[in-house]
């Protein structure tokens, strides 16, 4: 897996658009130093848990045998031809989100503060529904691998110019005053039966919620790991 940084160069999201948004960026800028071989590819984790994701304190990260890369509040452990990124806010140099890209789809995750006893998700996937109709899409409910999810159509313009529709699936996992998004792009997306290796990437995720105050909704925060650098 290679690591990557994206930008980002619009403003901020508000509160609550930054909760239901499912935009990804395009433009990659990094690359990492954590360990790849001469190819460029981290280990390939094999007996990654099936059953997650995982709060910090469910999860012994420093002697369990999984390779992870530490991103502050997201985790995420390698994954075999799988490239990762992370969209970065260049206003604010703030990472907006991470992706985990492949040959043929991606999965973008992005996790936030939650009520310690509530469904974060309940509200958020009827906000998502509400603002793709609204934009003209279509969002269609269904049941996937940790419950209801969205599959979505948004209208969009492409590079030349014309309009195009870009298709995504939405899961939305609640956790211990948490709650993280996994937005996926191409096949896992229109091809959710054959998704598996993009859903255990969502699956390995551990999440660091912290102890500050947040607000349900916050995003947590995202920051490259100490050993990576930007490529210019």
């Amino acid at each position: 897996m290679k690591f990557g940084r994206k930008s980002k160069t619009e403003a901020p999201e508000t509160e609550a658009t930054e909760a239901a948004s499912h935009e990804t960026g395009t433009d990659e800028a990094g690359t990492d130093e954590t360990g790849a071989d001469e190819s460029g590819a981290l280990p390939v984790t094999e007996d990654a848990p099936a059953d997650g994701p995982y709060d910090i304190s469910e999860v012994d990260v420093d002697n369990d045998g999984i390779g992870r890369v530490d991103l502050g509040g997201l985790l995420i452990s390698p994954s075999d031809g799988h490239e990762l990124r992370l969209q970065v806010d260049e206003a604010t140099q703030e990472v907006q989100s991470v992706m985990v890209a492949g040959d043929d789809g991606a999965v973008e995750l992005r996790a936030f503060a939650a009520p310690r006893n509530g469904d974060l998700w309940e509200d958020v996937r009827r906000q998502i529904a509400s603002e793709t109709s609204r934009a003209g899409g279509t969002a269609t409910e269904r049941e996937g691998r940790w419950g209801p999810e969205l599959e979505c159509q948004v209208q969009v313009r492409t590079p030349e110019g014309r309009s195009g529709t870009q298709p995504s699936r939405i899961a939305g996992i609640n956790g211990n005053r948490w709650f993280l998004r996994a937005t996926y792009l191409g096949r896992p997306a229109t091809n959710p039966e054959r998704a598996a290796d993009f859903e255990d990437v969502v699956a390995r995720v551990v999440v660091r919620r912290g102890d500050t105050a947040m607000a349900p909704g916050e995003p947590l925060p995202i920051e490259l790991p100490t050993n990576a650098r930007r490529v210019t």
